[in-house]
């Protein structure tokens, strides 16, 4: 019997692996209905496109590969260094080296549900994840910098296992020079460790923020997330700073 049109085409959505696809094109290859062969064409292209990104995924795994003696290396990543209000996070992360979480990236470069998918994974198929943060009353106190350090280094800590080196975007942290450390330019879109922290660290920053939009309105906390965009400046100027303002950054707002 001939499976309806409709049917078909549910089973392909239905399909998430290369082996599902593969599987797909052969059940249906000889299907002549002008519809099934556009079905057929579709999985084809999923599983170039898996090929692709998988490839994709092996030039992030080069850093981890170099460190391949190691048993536990770290990912270290930060979110909020530049918004005028609320916390800076930051998260360090330990992936098994065999773990393989399709379209992982840095988390700039997706969109606000495909973080919040890997966000899920990473939390699934994680050895560890350490999370840490500083308030806004520390940054005004000792500067953003030096509050990230301290975000990261709380982060190292609150892991559940002692990492054996850690990979870290951009910056060497002093309060942790007893763990080997690599700096890498960038490397939140080199790494899938500092990947998997930067999207770990930007949805729990982004979830808190949302949070205090409703305990702070008026600022657009939930969109902006504390960041200088225009109507948070506008308001800011209008009905004056909240708690949770970062004294020393919005200066030249106020004046």
């Amino acid at each position: 019997m001939t499976e309806k049109i409709g049917v078909i085409k549910s089973e392909l959505s239905n399909a998430v692996s290369v082996e599902d696809y593969e599987a797909f094109c052969q059940r249906y290859e000889a299907d002549d209905r002008a519809g099934v062969k556009k079905l057929v064409e579709s999985a084809k292209k999923h599983i170039t496109a898996i090929e692709n990104e998988k490839k994709r995924l092996y030039e992030m795994r080069s850093y981890e590969r170099l460190h391949s003696d190691k048993k536990y290396i770290c990912g270290i990543d930060e979110v909020g260094r530049g918004p005028l209000a609320g916390p800076v996070y930051a998260a360090a992360v330990i992936l098994p080296a065999d773990a393989e979480i399709l379209y992982i990236n840095d988390s700039k470069k997706l969109s606000e549900k495909k973080r919040e998918e890997l966000y899920q994974e990473i939390m699934e198929k994680a050895v560890s994840v350490g999370i840490g943060f500083s308030t806004h009353e520390r940054i005004d106190e000792i500067n953003i910098l030096q509050a990230t350090f301290e975000a990261m280094a709380k982060a190292v800590d609150n892991l559940s296992v002692k990492p054996d080196i850690l990979l870290i975007d951009a910056v060497h942290i002093p309060q942790l020079e007893a763990y080997p450390q690599e700096s890498i330019i960038k490397g939140d879109a080199k790494s899938v460790s500092i990947a998997a922290a930067s999207i770990i660290a930007k949805v729990t920053r982004d979830r808190l923020m949302a949070e205090l939009d409703s305990k702070y309105p008026g600022y657009g906390f939930s969109h902006n997330k504390g960041y200088g965009s225009a109507d948070h400046i506008a308001a800011l100027r209008q009905i004056g700073p909240c708690e949770i303002h970062r004294k020393s950054f919005i200066k030249n707002f106020l004046n």
